[in-house]
């Protein structure tokens, strides 16, 4: 089952304002879960990604902070309230592991409620100038919190499971 939007009435228009309905109604018969898996891939690429770059992998103590990460939680990003090493930590957390959840589908609307609290703070606090990209990633997150992640999910899987 889908979460397609359906088009209206059809008409028989012709010309170009035919075309352009048929292309509309093409469109919004698109499914959702396709949208919802370009959402929470798109949306983990980003996080990952950025994740990736806070940590290194030592041969004797195993995963670690990357050299340049108390200098960017102590003096670039400057988050008021909490500890660099604390915020670092959850930041490194969160995109490490919420990617992860919203790749497989498992636990995604809470994955993509994190990422988007993530997204605020970002706004807020480090990066005020790039709201046009915190905005796309804001619409992701909303998206896959509202609509939910699809039928190519394991959400959707063990739902169908619980429910019968």
């Amino acid at each position: 089952m889908t979460n397609a939007v359906h088009a209206g009435p059809q008409t028989t228009e012709g010309g170009l304002a035919g075309l352009a309905n048929g292309v509309l109604s093409r469109l919004e018969a698109l499914p959702n879960d396709i949208v919802a898996v370009l959402a929470r891939v798109g949306l983990a690429g980003i996080f990952f990604k950025s994740g990736l770059t806070k940590v290194v992998w030592d041969s004797e103590d195993g995963l670690m902070f990357a050299d340049s990460v108390e200098y960017l939680f102590e003096e670039e990003y400057g988050l008021p309230l909490l500890p660099w090493d604390v915020a670092a930590t959850l930041a490194t957390f969160n995109e490490l592991v919420m990617p992860v959840l919203l790749v497989l589908g498992l636990l995604t609307r809470g994955a993509a409620l994190v990422l988007l609290g993530m997204t605020v703070v970002i706004q807020l606090f480090v990066y005020s100038n790039l709201w046009e990209t915190h905005a796309l990633w804001a619409a992701g997150c909303l998206f896959l919190i509202l609509r939910g992640p699809g039928v190519f999910s394991l959400d959707h899987l063990i739902r169908r499971r619980v429910t019968g």
